[in-house]
């Protein structure tokens, strides 16, 4: 064989190997795509919940020193999350179908994104300007109108497998089956911790208050008069502690409080909304009781039976328990977890 048949032979050889290479990369690449269906990454947490610890964190896909900050928006416990890394880097102008069905779903829906300029993960709303590296959106599972319907998870896992196409992009898309289990779990939990506890002030029929006379007392005990008619004791971070309203659900409004009476009040501790809940109870009784004092009501149960020292450690100890169980089952009271759970 000549010389020059030997460098045909070779650079055919070349060609050939490079042509077969890039057909497995192509096939890899393809793989990695929208066709990759993963288990979502909580099993770990999932099994730790079962024996009462709290879930294991979030992992990321950075590892390393000098590594971004987690997306701290979204959580795998309470959130469908699908994670999509493009060719290049993407604006929010790419989730435009998002936000245009993001009501469609029935639960709250978030986004976060890696900042390509500086590697910071940052909420993506539809304005955002940046471009992103990587993004994650997630729809929330359960809240307090119950879990996510499967029909609707299964429209916004298809929504989001589209996007991914259109893009060209890397996507996580978790099994929509295993997200209606977590859903399930998640909410029958949810609803055996979801309690709150009232101490009803009754000035008695032949007695009425004024709402303006309420509002007098309490307002220099620090409440305030909030847009869902009641009034609001808000902590030094601006979390609602407790709140005062009519017994019956009337609503407190500013330009009534002079002609509106009442007869019956209620103070409302809501446990999965306040950190440290059995102390929070603490407060509220005491402040109770001041109240009593001030309007000369008394202070009963819902059977209107006289609320004792006793039967408000009962109530005290249940507040405990109800704490004690969402903290055994990795939801915190007053976490950004359990607002969003119990809004």
């Amino acid at each position: 064989m000549s010389e020059f048949q030997s460098s045909l032979l070779i650079i055919a050889l070349v060609v050939v190997a490079a042509v077969w290479a890039y057909g497995w990369w192509q096939q890899w690449r393809y793989r990695r795509t929208l066709n990759r269906i993963e288990p979502p990454p909580v099993a770990a947490g999932a099994a730790a919940q079962e024996h009462g610890a709290a879930p294991a964190p979030e992992r990321e896909h950075f590892i390393g020193a000098g590594a971004p900050a987690p997306c701290t928006l979204l959580d795998e416990q309470t959130d469908y999350i699908v994670s999509m890394t493009p060719k290049f880097p993407l604006n929010a102008q790419a989730l435009a179908r998002v936000w245009e069905r993001r009501f469609d779903f029935g639960k709250t829906l978030r986004a976060c994104g890696c900042n390509a300029a500086n590697g910071t993960w940052e909420r993506i709303i539809p304005e955002s300007a940046p471009a992103y590296s990587e993004l994650r959106i997630g729809l929330q599972l359960v809240d307090r109108d119950g879990a996510i319907s499967a029909t609707r998870l299964a429209e916004f896992r298809e929504l989001m497998g589209e996007i991914g196409r259109k893009e060209d992009a890397d996507m996580v898309l978790p099994l929509a089956d295993d997200a209606m289990e977590r859903a399930r779990e998640l909410d029958a939990f949810c609803a055996e911790v979801d309690q709150m506890i009232g101490l009803n002030l009754v000035c008695g029929a032949d007695r009425p208050l004024f709402a303006s006379d309420v509002a007098g007392v309490v307002q220099p005990m620090g409440m305030s008069l909030q847009a869902d008619g009641t009034f609001h004791l808000f902590a030094p971070d601006g979390a609602t502690l407790f709140t005062l309203g009519v017994s019956d659900g009337t609503p407190f409004q500013h330009h009534t409080l002079d002609q509106m009476r009442v007869t019956s009040l209620t103070l409302v501790l809501d446990i999965p909304r306040v950190s440290d809940a059995a102390r929070r109870f603490d407060e509220m009784t005491l402040f109770a009781m001041e109240l009593a004092t001030a309007l000369r009501a008394t202070l009963v149960d819902d059977q209107q039976v006289l609320l004792g020292k006793g039967a408000l450690e009962q109530i005290r100890i249940r507040v405990a328990s109800v704490e004690q169980r969402m903290v055994q089952g990795g939801i915190a009271p007053g976490s950004a977890q359990a607002m969003r759970l119990f809004a």
